[in-house]
């Protein structure tokens, strides 16, 4: 006789941890609106770890809550990554210049191949080198989720790599304020090194936004390029996954059958890349814009939660501490290629 969890149809195991992931969200979207300096996605991450190390709810979060906190954190993040596409123009990119997009993409690939070889060299686990290098060089959390999902690594492998870039977002945007007078650096170039080096885009806005509305827009820019620059690093991605799943040749469940390869381009990107095209056309009026916006905080927030409630503090705390020094000198890396950009770019 099955039991009634597995005789209980999929769509109705997810009710209860998505509704615990709309409920952060609202909590997140709220502490932001009270506290702007604290970025919603960030709250989201942090509720999620909270909700996975309190005794009284973890039972919730391990038991019936996990099926719909699981399609979150894998499902909602691509749907929120395709989304995000629509806060790109490529207008806007060009409007940099291509000395400021060349300047700004070799920013990401030093800091892409300088945290995977960090996390070589410390000898993190599996796709964990390769999971920090897109967060940290490109979009925290996001990057993280699109470059697991283009390598096909395990939901589990995520959980380190983004506790560790929410963590180090959340310290820039503490520290890089406090750095503005002593790099003698006026608003719209604190903005761009800001752009140019915290993560999240949530981060940047909070980190930004204290030098003022020029600072902000400059920062924006900049961050929006690196995004951009999502798209053809997990493509390049899913050609080495497809390489190394044609290598390996046969399916091990049987001999007889290839193994199935993985998408050239996984289609969450493809949404991703259409979104950047509408955007660029002109076509959605701010309103459209806004309610897009809404959408993906809400996907996003709740692919965090969910995230998020699946790390394990004690876990992290015995078995992160080489993490931890890789992402610690990550952070240090990118601060130091986006204050050398912006030295570039000035004219």
């Amino acid at each position: 006789m099955p039991s009634p969890g597995k005789s209980t149809p999929r769509a109705v195991r997810l009710v209860p941890g998505l509704g615990a992931c709309a409920i952060a969200v609202l909590a997140s979207l709220g502490i932001h609106s009270l506290v702007p300096s604290l970025p919603a996605m960030t709250v989201a991450v942090t509720l999620g770890i909270l909700s996975a190390n309190l005794p009284k709810i973890r039972s919730l979060i391990q038991g019936p809550l996990r099926p719909g906190l699981d399609f979150a954190a894998k499902r909602l993040m691509r749907a929120g990554i395709v989304v995000l596409g629509l806060k790109l123009s490529i207008v806007d990119v060009l409007g940099l210049g291509w000395a400021a997009f060349g300047i700004i993409s070799a920013v990401v690939v030093l800091a892409f191949a300088g945290t995977y070889l960090l996390g070589r060299l410390f000898r993190l686990p599996g796709e964990t080198p390769l999971l920090l290098a897109a967060g940290f060089s490109i979009c925290g959390a996001s990057a993280i989720g699109a470059m697991a999902a283009a390598r096909r690594a395990r939901h589990a492998d995520t959980l380190m790599p983004v506790a560790l870039v929410t963590l180090c977002g959340t310290l820039a945007i503490a520290v890089l304020p406090l750095l503005m007078g002593p790099l003698s650096l006026d608003p719209i170039q604190f903005g761009q090194w800001t752009g140019a080096s915290v993560h999240d885009v949530g981060q940047v806005v909070a980190t930004a936004q204290v030098a003022g509305p020029a600072a902000l827009a400059a920062a924006l820019v900049i961050k929006l390029t690196r995004v951009l620059l999502l798209a053809p690093i997990v493509f390049l991605a899913a050609l080495w996954t497809r390489s190394s799943a044609r290598r390996q040749g046969r399916n091990p469940g049987n001999e007889l059958q290839p193994a199935p390869l993985p998408p050239l381009v996984p289609l969450f990107i493809l949404g991703f890349t259409a979104m950047i095209c509408i955007r660029s056309l002109g076509i959605l009026n701010p309103d459209m814009l806004q309610i897009g916006s809404i959408v993906q905080d809400v996907l996003l927030g709740s692919a965090l939660f969910g995230l998020g409630s699946a790390v394990s503090i004690r876990d992290l705390l015995s078995s992160g501490l080489r993490g931890s020094l890789v992402a610690l000198l990550s952070w240090l890396l990118i601060a130091a290629l986006g204050y050398g950009a912006v030295l570039l770019i000035a004219p």
